[in-house]
């Protein structure tokens, strides 16, 4: 839990010393990549640190992870100019990315499949709690101290946890067959490389298009063309390899390719939340940043409760129907939404965030936890890498795709407007939402009540491609995933479970590696 808080208050420390790093070190044109690098880096090494905790165990790649991004976390403390802050959390993020996927992993490994939602709650309770705490200790640090604080401030974290997976985590032995010799691990470098630059491309592009540079521009087209061309380098590397990086197996067995599916569909329709529903809150509801931060971390509350208690569902449903309710709950929230009055009350969208948190931890958790039970220790940490990547990916696809959205809805709004408003107005959504909540804009009373109700228009249409979203992923439960996950069970611990009833999923009676029904 405290290697998790690590990657879990990254994010939300950082965002609140934005304007104190800009007024520092400059570089305004270019900060959003202090967010959009990591991510960047988190994103593409999920895959490779899934093959080499399956290859090596677990501990010193999360070790290894801690290291990395502790390295990454001082280096930013003393980063001298933008350029090399940028740099530097690209690092943290080579660290990210091993702390997120083995820790995930590691939770599988320790713990039966009946006590797996318990401990998975509580490292959803990190989440949670770095919502809330990220903003204010940031917000603190940037200041009452200096800003270099909020990085400085991962060491003593790091150190603890590095100390305590050292000394206390105790992996299982490697079975070997008597008399047989060695088996000396490959690692797949030529895959590793082309799965990291394949993402980092795509992700540039993703995250750049619209934004830096329009979709049609030369960069982008240059970008996503190189994208589809390493795509078939990755393919045609992998099925040489003797260990590849992303092995075939994640896409022909239906559980998972069903759950790669659902969960990347999961990061797309998480963008609406996560970034609309603040610009929602400041511009149209008028809150400021303390209270809209609030709107929206209170989904933190009920995802952890509900993913405690989904075990009791899925014990008796199984994992599959769980999340299709789970998912079915999220895609009607999500389109009540829109159905907000304009402007309405702050309790409305908190409301709508309470019953989404617990909808998403009904969906999301067993299927973490049903993907991990279908297959062995040495198939697990990529199995979840996996899983957590297309999850990544969709947040990257979903950031560029309902931008595109909210931007083209402005757009249209601003241009219909009444002849004597449409002097003056701002041109997109970052320049409304700073015109409607910086108090010396000159915009009249008549100028900003109409943004307003743009602004509405656009987070209304995000949120309804968000339901959208939600939808294909209950398509992909409903006729990719099997009707039972084949699980595979241990004997000493779920055995009993089978035979009270409490554990349904139920592989045949058929040697491993056969075909599950």
């Amino acid at each position: 839990m405290l290697g998790m808080a690590l990657a879990a208050l990254d994010g939300t420390i950082v965002s609140t010393a934005v304007p104190q790093i800009v007024a520092d070190l400059g570089g305004f044109t270019v900060f959003s990549w202090l967010f959009s690098g990591y991510l960047l880096a988190v994103t593409v090494t999920l895959p490779v640190y899934g093959k080499l905790s399956d290859t090596f165990g677990r501990k010193p790649v999360l070790i290894t992870g801690i290291a990395l991004f502790l390295l990454g976390s001082i280096l930013c403390a003393l980063a001298w100019n933008m350029p090399a802050l940028i740099a530097f959390r690209i690092v943290q993020g080579l660290g990210g990315g091993a702390i997120q996927g083995t820790v995930q992993t590691i939770a599988a490994d320790l713990y039966p499949l009946k006590e797996r939602p318990k401990i998975q709650a509580k490292l959803s309770t990190v989440w949670a709690v770095s919502a809330v705490a990220g903003p204010a200790v940031g917000g603190v640090l940037a200041t009452y101290a200096d800003w270099r604080w909020i990085f400085l401030i991962n060491i003593p974290v790091g150190a603890v946890a590095m100390w305590l997976i050292a000394k206390f985590l105790r992996e299982p032995g490697r079975v070997r067959e008597p008399g047989s010799s060695p088996v000396r691990s490959r690692i797949d470098w030529p895959g590793a490389l082309a799965v990291f630059a394949c993402g980092g491309l795509l992700l540039t592009a993703l995250v750049q298009g619209g934004v830096v540079w329009p979709w049609l521009s030369a960069p982008s087209l240059t970008l996503l063309a190189a994208s589809a061309v390493l795509v078939v380098v990755v393919v045609l590397v992998e099925r040489r390899a003797a260990e590849p990086i992303l092995p075939g197996w994640v896409w022909r067995r239906r559980t998972i390719a069903a759950v790669n599916v659902a969960l990347g569909m999961l990061g797309l329709l998480m963008v609406a939340p996560m970034v609309f529903l603040p610009t929602y809150a400041q511009s149209v509801l008028g809150l400021g940043p303390t209270a809209a931060g609030f709107v929206l971390s209170i989904m933190t509350l009920s995802w952890p409760v509900s993913a405690a208690l989904s075990q009791h569902v899925y014990g008796r449903i199984g994992f599959r129907q769980t999340a299709i309710i789970g998912i079915s709950l999220a895609t009607l929230i999500l389109l009540a939404f829109p159905l907000l009055p304009f402007p309405g009350s702050a309790w409305m969208p908190a409301l709508i965030m309470l019953l989404l948190g617990g909808a998403l931890g009904l969906f999301q958790l067993p299927l973490i936890v049903g993907v991990q039970s279908t297959v062995g220790w040495s198939e697990r940490g990529t199995a979840t890498a996996s899983i957590l990547f297309y999850r990544q990916l969709g947040q990257s696809v979903g950031a560029a795709v309902f931008g595109a959205v909210a931007n083209a809805t402005l757009t249209d709004r601003l241009s219909s407007a009444p002849p004597g408003l449409r002097e003056g107005l701002p041109g997109d959504l970052d320049a409304v939402s700073h015109a409607l909540t910086d108090p010396d804009s000159t915009l009249g009373a008549g100028a900003a009540e109409y943004l307003r109700r743009a602004v509405d228009a656009a987070v209304d249409h995000v949120y309804v491609g968000a339901a959208a979203a939600g939808f294909l992923a209950l398509l992909a439960l409903v006729l990719l995933a099997p009707r039972r996950f084949p699980v595979l069970t241990d004997p000493a611990v779920d055995a009993p479970l089978q035979e009270r009833g409490e554990l349904r999923e139920q592989p045949e009676n058929k040697p491993r590696g056969e075909r599950f029904r």
